[in-house]
């Protein structure tokens, strides 16, 4: 009671303001839960005094006898709280114990923690940003695989791991992955404080006004929710690069994804017109009172390249007509409010490229009849508006509008909706109804119903997939070391590319496209007398690789024969690699476990690519008994090298054999001149008997080629043994 009453007389004699202050205990708890950046700068006497000094900042000074009441019962208070207290979170009962026992006394200058105690409130008052590395893939040994702002004693108990594998589980049809796919987990639980923050680097080439960044985290039980990132770029170094950083409140796994934008307004009693901000050609005109109370909407656009129609009509004449779609439209009318009335809808819908030929034409015989003189008008301009007006009869559009009110329904017509060309290739109509997905299509004639429900399945399936290639290169200075490639049809040529860059050739040439939704995988094997290996212990094993449009998986293999003395009667050990798609609905949705082979080696193959590897020549047993065999063959292949060098051509060489054999080495060697007179050397070199003088031959039809100088290089080797 002394002390209490000193400290009132105290804070009397200093003028400092009286009100009625919070037990200490809450009044810590206040402000670490109000002010974050408190807790990491503030000293735990530095957060007690901050809080005590805003509370004593309403009132004048009162009498040293009232305070010592209210302090009194503040006392009082104090004790009640304390069983309250017990029940905070772990985290903070080694601050309140402390603060707690000296409160009670009022003797603040007193508390004095322990050295451990002082360690941990340090370490959780700062936050720090982590950087966590896992072993990267081609020529970076590490990469990236976020970044984590937290209280350090939050980032020790963190810990960071890729789940590439598991990627298919992540994504939907109309998302695209453009990161890692990465899972946070915890050591200790009772130390994790949240929020905290998360970069995740990532890389986006094809985004446009229809789509955005998002992270998505999803867990155990695939539950997912979509998190919009406060930042998509921060500095590495002096350098600018794409992280998506989010604020979080539970660990999953997360992932970086370009989905399509969704634009969300409400539409009042008293109407609106809404023009998108994706898209300002795109606009929703309600009518007043169109809904009974504020209705909310949500809108994605999925635009439809015109490359994507003229694909399917290529595929079925039937779907000749079609001259163009707009964007497919997606809306969610989460109050299922019935309209009151319509709604009138604006879209693009490419004009037909006839009818604007036919106004192109028609206004330049304007100018033409305009300049031409006189006696030429009688015949010429005449003849040209003829021909313009009989044409444009012909070109006669319908549009027509498909959706449907949800996905059970199917697609339906709607043949009593008028839709009306509006300028720069718009057209509008009205809707009375609410329909989840909706499409314009502008036919050049005519189409059955049935058709055209067809086509409006046809082109969601589209849209769904995209159209990949697999490519199977060999490393030309080491054909044992081959790269297996998965990449968009988009891409095609620039993915060939790079692998020539790096060195990889060809043949196998890349497959036919085929269509691939995301997330889909693609399972290889190999049979024949050629097996691959990752690490070059593990052979016969089953790979796969996991499509992503914007991420290209690719696997670098070695390989080798099974039998060294298999493939008796080819100058190459031969192999093929089959290749299976692994659709969405067979992928089993577990963290960690894959597709076994059994589950699909009945079904047929997608797709084969074969491949060979040169047989290395043995030279012991020639060594040994026919020595100069061997010799000759290295001397071929010097000789190989001197006619590349000079850009000689095979027929040059005047050797007597065979156009098929010329054609064979072609095929064997098509990027490598050397290879091929080494091929074409050998070829002629087998065709000889024992009993020939190779050498004089050889230089004969060097002579002949004009190559006297390589003759006589090619003598004295010979008899030199010399072949260095």
């Amino acid at each position: 009671a002394e002390k209490i009453a000193s400290l009132a007389v105290n804070k009397s004699t200093q003028e400092q303001d009286t009100v009625t202050e919070k037990p200490p205990e809450l009044a810590f708890q206040d402000a670490l839960t109000s002010s974050e950046e408190d807790i990491l700068s503030g000293t735990l006497k530095d957060i007690y005094d901050r809080s005590i000094t805003n509370n004593f900042e309403q009132e004048k000074k009162e009498v040293v006898r009232d305070n010592l009441e209210v302090l009194e019962s503040e006392d009082h208070k104090l004790k009640m709280e304390d069983s309250k207290m017990e029940q905070n979170n772990e985290i903070f009962r080694n601050y309140l114990s402390a603060f707690t026992s000296s409160a009670q006394t009022c003797d603040l200058p007193d508390v004095s923690p322990s050295v451990s105690d002082s360690e941990e409130v340090q370490k959780s008052r700062y936050w720090m940003n982590k950087e966590f590395l896992v072993k990267g893939s081609g020529k970076k040994p590490q990469e990236i695989a976020c970044f984590i702002k937290a209280p350090a004693t939050v980032l020790e108990n963190l810990k960071c791991n890729i789940l590439n594998d598991s990627s298919s589980l992540v994504v939907d049809d109309s998302e695209e992955l453009v990161s890692n796919v990465i899972s946070i987990e915890c050591y200790d639980y009772e130390k994790l404080l949240f929020p905290i923050n998360i970069a995740i680097p990532y890389t986006s080439f094809f985004r446009g006004n229809y789509r955005e960044i998002m992270v998505k985290v999803t867990d155990t039980n695939f539950q997912s929710n979509y998190l919009t990132p406060i930042s998509l770029q921060r500095y590495q170094g002096n350098c600018k690069e794409s992280f998506a950083e989010v604020k979080i409140y539970h660990l999953g796994v997360f992932s970086v994804l370009s989905c399509l934008k969704k634009e969300t307004f409400t539409v009042p009693k008293v109407g609106l017109l809404q023009k998108l901000n994706m898209d300002s050609r795109i606009s929703f005109c309600y009518h007043p009172e169109a809904f009974s109370s504020p209705a909310p909407m949500q809108l994605k656009i999925q635009p439809i390249e015109p490359s994507l129609v003229s694909a399917l009509k290529a595929r079925h004449d039937m779907y000749h007509s079609v001259i163009s779609t707009s964007a497919l439209v997606h809306v969610q009318h989460p109050s299922a409010q019935p309209f009151n009335s319509s709604v009138i809808i604006t879209l693009p819908c490419p004009p037909n490229p006839d009818k604007k030929r036919q106004g192109d034409e028609t206004e330049h015989a304007r100018a033409i009849s305009a300049t031409v003189k006189r006696v030429g008008t009688a015949y010429y301009p005449r003849a040209v508006s003829t021909s313009v007006r009989r044409s444009g009869d012909n070109l006669s559009d319908t549009l027509k509008l498909l959706g449907h009110g949800n996905k059970k329904e199917g697609w339906k017509v709607f043949d009593d909706v008028i839709i009306q060309n509006a300028q720069n290739g718009l057209v509008s109509f009205e809707l009375n109804e609410h329909l989840e997905s909706f499409v314009v299509i502008r036919l050049a004639f005519l189409l059955e119903n049935r058709y055209l429900l067809l086509f409006a399945q046809a082109l969601e399936e589209a849209l769904r997939s995209t159209m990949a290639n697999v490519i199977l290169y060999q490393k030309r200075e080491n054909p044992y070391k081959i790269v297996v490639l998965l990449s968009a049809s988009r891409e095609l040529t620039n993915e060939l590319q790079n692998l020539h860059e790096e060195g990889y050739f060809g043949p196998p040439e890349p497959t036919q496209p085929f269509p691939l939704r995301q997330g889909e995988q693609i399972h290889f094997i190999f049979r024949g007398n050629i097996s691959a290996s990752e690490n070059g212990e593990d052979f016969r094993k089953v790979y796969r690789l996991i499509f992503h449009s914007q991420r290209q998986p690719r696997l670098e293999l070695q390989i080798k024969e099974v039998d060294e003395f298999g493939n008796h009667s080819s100058p190459h050990y031969k192999g093929t690699a089959v290749f299976y798609k692994i659709t969405k609905e067979m992928i089993l949705k577990k963290w960690e476990q894959t597709l076994s082979y059994d589950e699909y080696q009945q079904q047929s193959p997608l797709c084969k690519l074969a491949l060979t590897l040169p047989k290395v020549k043995i030279y012991s047993y020639f060594t040994n008994f026919c020595p100069s065999e061997a010799l000759w063959d290295k001397l071929l292949f010097w000789l190989a090298e001197e006619l590349a060098e000079d850009n000689t051509s095979l027929f040059a060489l005047r050797l007597p054999v065979r156009r098929s054999v010329l054609q064979l080495v072609r095929l064997k060697c098509p990027d490598n001149l050397t290879h091929q007179i080494y091929e074409l050397l050998c070829c002629w070199n087998k065709t000889l008997p024992k009993s020939a003088d190779k050498q004089q031959l050889l230089s004969r039809y060097l002579q002949k080629s004009g190559r006297s100088d390589l003759s006589e290089e090619l003598r004295l080797k010979w008899q030199n043994k010399v072949f260095t």
